[in-house]
């Protein structure tokens, strides 16, 4: 058996004419904006409040505000497991792009920013709600989240990300209600003040089959910390600029979909702890429907195991097994 699955990147424009295709994960963040009445308005808004607030982080030699703005590309990567050309939508990722108006250049951002996967939708929506149903104490299953962890190493380190990207991704996620969190006294120029949990969680310990740890930063004007999950060094492997194009797109979508904790009128202090039922927020004009994309992850989950999990689960497990 051929011990290397094949990997291949597609990419798409992410602007205001973007339309999901048919088989884009419809969880992912940015689809689910680009549908409905206010497609064109909800894309166009949320471009604008990037490029705003990317050019409020990167203010020097900025005095207008108007230097740069940012380009989204949709990564799709789909994978083959038996060679045959045969493939089945493995991961969805952004990647940024920087414009800068003052000396007509474009620069590469980072890939990652947000992250979503039908194999982690299986995971947490099918296998582990399986596995506790009826239970009166949750627990986790056995080598739970090893496959997907080795499918995104895999990925990483194959010749199709090396000829696609230069540096490892960073994906950046919305913090988690069920902790508090601590600012550390640590303050860095661009991601800003930095915060440690006071456990560790569930997404955390994914994340890290993944090859990936976190660090908690809130930057300059933000409400709340974001979390960071990257390979490496985040703070020096990392220009200022591929930095803010990923806080600004990323802060931007939790805006609109937790604005509970991002669009809060009270920025988080010293010791915090977000609150999903927090009213004192403020709403985007950007129309989004939170209780659909719930429902949409159990769905793909169950996508997932009918067209990956149980038709190669013989070929994965062997491969799994076998993995360095």
């Amino acid at each position: 058996m051929n011990n290397e699955f094949t990997f291949s990147v597609k990419s798409i424009c992410f602007d205001e004419n973007y339309r999901p295709s048919d088989n884009t994960r419809i969880t992912t963040n940015f689809a689910n904006l680009a549908r409905g009445e206010r497609r064109e308005e909800n894309l166009r808004d949320a471009l604008r409040m990037i490029n705003n607030r990317f050019n409020a982080l990167a203010y020097w030699d900025n005095a207008k505000g108007d230097r740069y703005s940012v380009e989204l590309e949709i990564i799709s990567v789909e994978v083959d497991i038996e060679g045959k050309g045969q493939t089945f939508p493995s991961i969805e990722v952004l990647k940024t792009n920087i414009i800068d108006h003052h000396t007509e250049q474009r620069i590469r951002g980072l890939v990652g920013n947000n992250f979503s996967s039908y194999v982690r939708d299986y995971d947490f929506s099918v296998l582990l709600r399986n596995h506790n149903e009826g239970q009166t104490k949750f627990s986790i299953p056995d080598n739970f989240g090893d496959l997907h962890g080795k499918l995104f190493r895999s990925f990483v380190a194959s010749d199709s990300f090396k000829e696609n990207f230069t540096k490892p991704p960073v994906i950046c996620l919305s913090v988690s209600d069920n902790k508090v969190y601590q600012h550390t006294g640590n303050q860095h120029p661009i991601l800003g003040g930095e915060y440690q949990p006071n456990s560790t969680s569930l997404t955390e310990q994914y994340f890290q089959k993944m090859g990936l740890q976190v660090r908690y930063f809130m930057p300059a004007n933000s409400a709340a910390p974001l979390a960071f999950y990257f390979e490496g060094d985040l703070l020096n492997d990392y220009s200022n600029l591929e930095l803010i194009g990923t806080i600004s797109t990323m802060e931007t979508f939790q805006k609109i979909y937790r604005p509970e904790i991002y669009n809060a009128n009270t920025v988080a202090g010293k010791r915090y702890q977000p609150d999903l039922k927090n009213l004192d927020h403020s709403l985007t004009q950007i129309v989004y429907d939170r209780e659909e994309r719930n429902q949409l992850a159990s769905e793909q989950g169950k996508f997932a195991e009918q067209h990956f999990i149980k038709p190669y689960q013989k070929v994965l497990e062997q491969w799994s097994a076998n993995y360095a």
